[in-house]
C-alpha cells in the first residue's frame, strides 16, 4: 500500500518529466519503474481504514506446520505512511501479543511489540527491522505499508506469470539498514496488483519469494489478496498468510493506533 501527499508530488514531477518526452518508449528504465510504482500506489489510495481476520501458517523444512490467528487493523496515512495494529488471538501461548507499526515515507519506521507474559511494550530498533517477525519468514520491515518513497526503481522488462501479463521491476531500499539489497517484483498490467516479489539478501543472493493469490475487489476499487506465501529458499521454511472478512471504513482514528492500544486491543 503506497499513499498520499508525497506520492502526489512525485506524480506531479513525473508528469513534468513526461511533458519533455515524446512517449513511454523514450523513458529511462528508472523513470518507467517509478511510473509503474506511482500508478500502483494511486490505485490503492482512499480506502481510509480496514480490519481483517488473518491466519498465519508456519511450516518448517520438514513440512511440519503450526497456526496462529490474529486480526489486522490498518489506518491509511495522510501525508505519511499507514499505521497498522496486529493482535494475536490464538493459540493460547501468544494470545494478547500485539504489534504496532507506524510506516514513514522517508524516516525510519516506528514499531512496537507488546508481550503479555512480560506485561511490557518492546520497541523494535531500526537495526533489527531485518529480523524475523514473531518467528515467521516475514521480516519486521515486510510488515509495513510499502511506500513509494522507500525505494528507487528500475523497469527490467515484461513477463507472463500465472497467466497474467506483468511489468517486471526492481526496487532498491533507500534505508541502509534494510536486510535486502534489492527486490524484483511482478505487477500485473491490467490492475497494477503485485503478483510476486523476489527478495535478495545483503550478499545479493536470492533469499525469499513472496507470492500473492486469490485477489478480490472491494468497494469496486480496492484489490486484496486472500493468500500470501513467503518461501525462504535458504532455510527451506515458509510462512503463509490467509485473510478473510475484510471490513472497510470502520471510523478508526489515530487514537486507535497509539501505544495504549497495544495492551487494550481485542
Amino acid at each position: 500500500m503506497m499513499k498520499t501527499n508525497t506520492s502526489k508530488l512525485l506524480a506531479f514531477k513525473f508528469a513534468a518529466l513526461l511533458a519533455t518526452t515524446s512517449g513511454i518508449a523514450e523513458m529511462t528504465p528508472e523513470e518507467k519503474g517509478l511510473k509503474i510504482a506511482i500508478e500502483s500506489d494511486k490505485r490503492d489510495t482512499g480506502f481510509r481504514d480496514t480490519i481483517v481476520e488473518m491466519e498465519m501458517v508456519l511450516t518448517n523444512r520438514h513440512g511440519e506446520s503450526s497456526n496462529r490467528k490474529m486480526k489486522l487493523r490498518t489506518l491509511e496515512g495522510v501525508g505519511d505512511g499507514d499505521k497498522t495494529l496486529i493482535t494475536f488471538d490464538e493459540p493460547r501461548d501468544v494470545k494478547g501479543t500485539a504489534f504496532l507499526s507506524y510506516t514513514h515515507k522517508v524516516d525510519a519506521d516506528d514499531q512496537w511489540l507488546y508481550l503479555p507474559a512480560l506485561k511490557r511494550v518492546k520497541r523494535i530498533a531500526s537495526s533489527n527491522k531485518s529480523g524475523p517477525f514473531v518467528g515467521s519468514e516475514f521480516a519486521y520491515e515486510d510488515m509495513t505499508s510499502q511506500e513509494v518513497e522507500k525505494y528507487t526503481y528500475k523497469y527490467i522488462g515484461d513477463a507472463d506469470l500465472d497467466g497474467a501479463n506483468c511489468f517486471q521491476i526492481e526496487r532498491y531500499p533507500v534505508d541502509p539498514k534494510s536486510g535486502y539489497t534489492r527486490q524484483v517484483g511482478w505487477i500485473d498490467k491490467e490492475h497494477y496488483r503485485v503478483i510476486k516479489i523476489d527478495f535478495y539478501d545483503r550478499k545479493n543472493s536470492l533469499l525469499k519469494t513472496l507470492s500473492f493469490n486469490g485477489y478480490q475487489q472491494y468497494l469496486d476499487k480496492y484489490w486484496r489478496a486472500d493468500r500470501a506465501k513467503m518461501v525462504n529458499h535458504q532455510t527451506g521454511k515458509s510462512t503463509e498468510l490467509l485473510w478473510k472478512n475484510y471490513q472497510f471504513s470502520n471510523g478508526y482514528t489515530d487514537r486507535d493506533f497509539d501505544q495504549r492500544s497495544l495492551q487494550n486491543a481485542r
